[in-house]
């Protein structure tokens, strides 16, 4: 065989083999999630926050104006404050929290009633959804009730002239599994497809790819 005909064999391999795997690449799509109205009719409240690192928290002690502080939870995700030290506090419902301090003041004053009240929200990472790829900016983004893919990529200022918007994947943890959701951003944003428009859960992650053309 002669030397131009083994390139043309090489490059027939590898057109017939991306050709294979670009195949077994849409078959093995995956599943689509079912639609979520722009404007929920019943925006109800949705899971209760739970507490992340970076959180700055008011702590308020009833009658104690010593004891009431502005306190960011540690990177550890523990926090300091009058009378109580290293109390972890992520993981924590603020009412949570806020009980955990009463015990430990409970040790130097009578009774103590303290209020939590989350003013810098982060949240743990399995509450955050988080978008990489071909965002405008991506990033993680502390979840809120009732969001949609609509306002993900609101927040992230949409995609980039290179994204793959309709071959993005979504990654949910449900029944501890992983499962992956085809996504159609590009329709939506720009074709207004609000089909496409999916309603969102904490610890969500959006991969959104480069384009190949």
């Amino acid at each position: 065989m002669t030397a131009a005909l083994k390139l043309w064999a090489r490059l027939f391999v590898l057109i017939a083999g991306a050709s294979l795997l670009s195949g077994c690449y849409f078959f093995n799509w995956p599943d689509r999630l079912p639609p979520a109205p722009f404007v929920p009719p019943d925006e109800g409240p949705g899971p209760n926050y739970v507490i992340g690192p970076g959180d700055g928290l008011s702590v308020h002690v009833w009658r104690s104006p010593e004891l009431s502080v502005i306190v960011t939870v540690r990177p550890d995700g523990r926090l300091t404050m009058p009378l109580v030290e290293d109390l972890p506090a992520t993981g924590k419902t603020p009412s949570q929290l806020a009980r955990d301090i009463e015990e430990q003041l409970g040790v130097y004053i009578t009774q103590p009633i303290v209020t939590v009240v989350v003013q810098n929200f982060f949240g743990p990472f399995s509450q955050q959804v988080r978008v990489v790829g071909e965002a405008a900016s991506p990033q993680a983004i502390p979840y809120r009730a009732n969001m949609t893919l609509l306002d993900v990529m609101i927040q992230v200022g949409g995609l980039t002239e290179f994204a793959a918007g309709d071959r993005a994947t979504l990654v949910r943890f449900e029944n501890g599994e992983q499962k992956e959701y085809g996504l159609k951003i590009e329709s939506l944003l720009k074709d207004g497809e609000i089909d496409a428009n999916v309603k969102i859960l904490p610890g969500d992650v959006l991969i959104i790819p480069e384009s190949i053309l």
